[in-house]
This record gives C-alpha cells, structure tokens and sequence, in this order.
C-alpha cells in the first residue's frame, strides 16, 4: 500500500485527554498509547465513543440535580400528612365522652312464688309444705310453664321461739320453699301468679320483667356504635371550633352498660259487679327496661 492511497491519522493520548477534560468532574480516564495508527473507520468510531461517555454522563448528572431539587422542595412544603405527624408529636389532643341510650321492651320474666307452713313439728311442716308444692308445681305445668323453666330459688325450716318471761321456748317451725320461673312468656305472668295462688302459694316474692343475654348481647353492640358516634360528633364540632381536625384516635374506653328493669305495674281495670264466684285476671304489665352505655375517647387533632 503507497503512502499517497492509504488514509492514516496519528493521535495523540494528549487530544483524547482534552475533550474528556471539558465536562466538569468527569471521574472516568481512557487510556490510549501514545501513538496509536487508526484507519479511517477506527477514528470514526472512537470520536462516536468518547461522544457517547460524554453525553451519558450529563445525563446522569442532569437527573441527579433534578432529583434533589424535587426531594427538596417536597422536604420543603409541608403536606397534610406531615402536618398531622406535627400535631401528633405535639400531642394535640382532645378528650370527649360519648353516650347511648335505649328503652326495649323485656323478653324474659323471673317470677317466684312459694309456700309457707307452720306446725308444732318440723316433721309436720315440712310434710304439709312439700304436698302444697307438689300440687302448685303440677297447676303451673298444666298452664304452660316448661319443666325447664323452673327451678328452687330457696328453702329452709325453722323454728318459732316464744321469748316470755326471759326463757326462749320453742312453739313449733316454720317450712319454707320458694319456686322460681324463667321464660320468655311474659305475658303468661299474671296467669301463673293467679294458678300459683289457687294451687296454695302464700308467697309471691319476686316479679322481674327483663332482656334476655342474647338481646342484651345484640343491644350493646348497637349502644357501643352509637357513643362512638356520639363522641364523634362532639369532636368534630370542638375541632372545628378550634380551626383543626380530627386525625386520629389515640386511646378509647367503654364503661359498664347501666340497665333499669321495670317495675311491674297493675294494670287498669273497669270496675265490673261479679257474683263473687268469678275470679278477676291479676293484671301485670312489663313496662320497658332501660339500657345506656358510655364511651370516652381521645382523639389527635391536626
């Protein structure tokens, strides 16, 4: 090959070395030999190298610089999340109580009935006690009363002492038995008071109208839900007042449900002339029971 046909270029390590310089910081060396004989193709393609590092690293060096800016302007602006962890460092709080309250109709009676007896001997009164239970606990099976449904509230026999004269003297005893029902049929409470008294039941103790535990249960999930509402309410009103929100919950407690059970109450009647062989119906009306709940609840504001 003639020196006159071949294209050759000589270049210097020196020549590479001032176009990487121009970009700022550029961290990377190409090392070149001195003196290094390329054809033309060769040149081509190490200029198109060195132009490619080049560009490559202001790019990276432009979405670094972007990047940080961005970082920094959203360190710079406060958002609404770091103005809540704000208020929460600060403990910026407030206490509000919340309540519920409700009145049900009872599902469930307690009533107890019971017999008395008294005879010179122990023996004696306890045998005429037991024959009056057994024929009043057959009367209230017979009206509806489950076997179930009843159970021995109390019983006990006692003696009766005359105190005269300074001496206690022993007069005879006193056997007592006392029968307790519970159902749901409360409406069957006047007729068995009236079955338990015909059958020889001297003593009605006892008359509760009340909830039964599964809509006792079922209440105070409802009354749990609305105090928090409430209390919810009382907070958004107070945070309002006060130019904030509420952002948060920090701690809760519900206190023990307060129920009032109904006082049985006789019930009106018209005065009707009977021949005195009819037996006029013991009128008893349930009422409704009360039930209430309480919440406190301490809420962040922001």
């Amino acid at each position: 090959m003639s020196i006159t046909s071949a294209t050759s270029c000589f270049i210097h390590n020196q020549t590479l070395y001032d176009i990487i310089s121009k970009a700022p910081s550029f961290k990377y060396t190409i090392n070149v030999k001195d003196l290094v004989t390329y054809s033309h193709a060769g040149l081509i393609l190490v200029l198109e190298t060195t132009l490619m590092v080049v560009f490559v690293f202001y790019f990276i060096n432009g979405i670094s610089a972007y990047a940080q800016d961005i970082g920094h302007s959203q360190l710079t602006t406060p958002s609404h999340l770091t103005r809540i962890m704000h208020n929460v460092t600060n403990n910026t709080t407030l206490s509000v109580p919340g309540s519920a309250t409700t009145k049900l109709k009872p599902d469930k009676v307690i009533l107890t009935v019971g017999v008395e007896t008294t005879n010179h001997t122990a023996d004696a009164a306890l045998n005429t006690n037991s024959v009056i239970m057994h024929k009043l606990l057959n009367a209230l099976l017979s009206v509806g009363v489950k076997q179930n449904e009843t159970s021995t509230s109390s019983f006990s026999i006692s003696p009766n002492y005359n105190y005269s004269q300074g001496r206690n003297t022993i007069t005879g005893f006193t056997a007592t038995n006392s029968l307790q029902i519970e159902s749901p049929s409360i409406n069957d409470t006047a007729k068995w008071i009236d079955t338990a008294v015909t059958a020889g039941a001297n003593n009605v103790n006892n008359v509760v109208f009340t909830l039964s535990d599964k809509k006792l249960e079922e209440t105070k999930k409802l009354l749990i839900k609305e105090a928090i509402s409430n209390a919810r309410s009382k907070a958004d009103i107070a945070a309002y007042a006060l130019g904030l929100n509420v952002v948060g919950v920090k701690s809760a407690s519900v206190n023990e449900f307060e129920t009032s059970p109904p006082t049985p109450m006789l019930a009106a009647q018209p005065f009707a002339a009977t021949d005195g062989a009819a037996k006029t119906p013991t009128p008893i009306i349930s009422g409704q029971e009360q039930v209430s709940t309480n919440v406190n609840i301490v809420y962040f504001l922001g």
